[in-house]
């Protein structure tokens, strides 16, 4: 059996994410592929957190309802199902640790769900969490770093 996997053409598997998905930078969402979902996913789910941050477990991205056919979500992806960010905004929020906090891990969770699920834009990570445990077949992980000076 295949694996599922989530990878990037911005940035290696724990390599250093590119400037331009930050708050440095454009703060464009990185293009994300996928593999090899398991059998029986109806829809994926993303989200994107930051465990490093210094008030606990951020949230930089919710998506939902993406297509396991599709494969990929390009850059400065849109016309998505996003939730509200730690930053009180729907959609992307690229990594903007604060400055001198050191490197930080940005975990890109793809789950692999049974069945499409119904959440509003603008849901919470509590929302989508709730959803995901109910309805998860499997996860791929990508990680990638960035750090301010």
């Amino acid at each position: 059996m295949a694996d599922f996997t989530l990878t990037s053409t911005a940035f290696e598997h724990e390599g250093e994410i590119p400037q331009r998905h930050t708050c440095d930078g454009e703060d464009l969402s990185p293009p994300l592929t996928w593999t090899d979902p398991p059998d029986g996913v109806e829809s994926l789910a993303l989200v994107m957190d930051d465990p490093d941050a210094p008030s606990g477990l951020f949230v930089h991205w919710l998506v939902w309802g993406l297509d396991p056919a599709a494969g990929t979500l390009p850059e400065n992806a849109n016309s998505l199902l996003e939730g509200t960010n730690g930053f009180g905004t729907v959609g992307y929020g690229g990594p903007c640790p604060p400055p001198g906090h050191g490197r930080h891990r940005y975990f890109f969770r793809l789950h692999a769900l049974k069945q499409t699920i119904d959440l509003e834009p603008g849901a919470t990570r509590e929302d989508l969490d709730k959803e995901i445990d109910r309805h998860e077949i499997a996860v791929a992980h990508l990680m990638g770093t960035y750090e301010r000076a």
